[in-house]
């Protein structure tokens, strides 16, 4: 029984031991990483455009991942920068968008779904109609991420939102959610007379959303070789293309 309880202490004691210097490793800020792939001027403007997002709570980080997947992808260092502004913008254009109709503070990934929404074309006063119509307490993530992939597949916002709300109204879950850009006729799915000419001003194209209401995948960014990983301009990342 001693040998035991002294096997059964050890372990309590590398455990903890383990934890504690986990816990004292802190994950790598990407901001810091930031400052090794983009020029010194730029990722200046940029970290201090991602530090005005965070104290305004807005999701931050997700601006941080955003221009490091570019910079990974060779985009040019000017149009990560503007990419980042956009979205922060775009950000705080949901966030009020939620607010109006929800009458609530809404989730980090919500903000950002409703960007992400709204670079594909979706205007903020169908936003605000999406969170005052969906049902209560459910996270409008995934619902909002699947609103700019059908108007992005060329579905006229409108017809994208009464698409979703109907789903909604039926209690779907975010899987059932998921499933709709699959659902679209092939013509529907490819189509483009509904696009607005800003979608896709990013650097890539983002695909259907994850449980967690994130994209599960990124194409390659809209307007860019398919050799765009050449370091010609160092700097790429995730969802619009490099047209000015």
């Amino acid at each position: 029984m001693t040998n035991i309880r002294s096997i059964a202490l050890l372990l309590l004691t590398t455990v903890l031991v383990a934890q504690g210097s986990s816990a004292q490793t802190p994950a790598r800020d990407p901001s810091a990483r930031l400052q090794e792939v983009l020029p010194a001027d730029v990722a200046q403007r940029v970290l201090a455009r991602i530090a005005d997002a965070r104290a305004r709570q807005l999701p931050a980080e997700a601006l941080a991942n955003r221009a490091l997947k570019f910079a990974a992808k060779g985009v040019d260092p000017k149009d990560i920068e503007r990419s980042v502004n956009e979205q922060a913008q775009r950000m705080d254009n949901a966030r009020s968008a939620l607010a109006s109709g929800r009458g609530s503070k809404p989730a980090g990934d919500e903000i950002e779904a409703g960007a992400e929404a709204m670079r594909k074309g979706v205007d903020g006063a169908l936003v605000t109609l999406l969170a005052k119509k969906a049902p209560s307490g459910r996270s409008l993530a995934v619902p909002l991420y699947v609103l700019g992939i059908l108007t992005d597949r060329g579905i006229s916002s409108g017809q994208a939102l009464q698409r979703v709300l109907d789903r909604l109204s039926a209690r779907a879950s975010d899987s059932d959610l998921e499933s709709m850009p699959g659902e679209l006729p092939a013509q529907a799915a490819g189509g483009q007379a509904n696009r607005p000419s800003t979608t896709g001003r990013d650097f890539g194209q983002s695909h259907a959303p994850t449980s967690t209401g994130r994209p599960a995948t990124s194409g390659p960014p809209a307007g860019v070789p398919a050799n765009g990983g050449a370091k010609s301009n160092p700097g790429q990342t995730h969802r619009p293309p490099p047209t000015p």
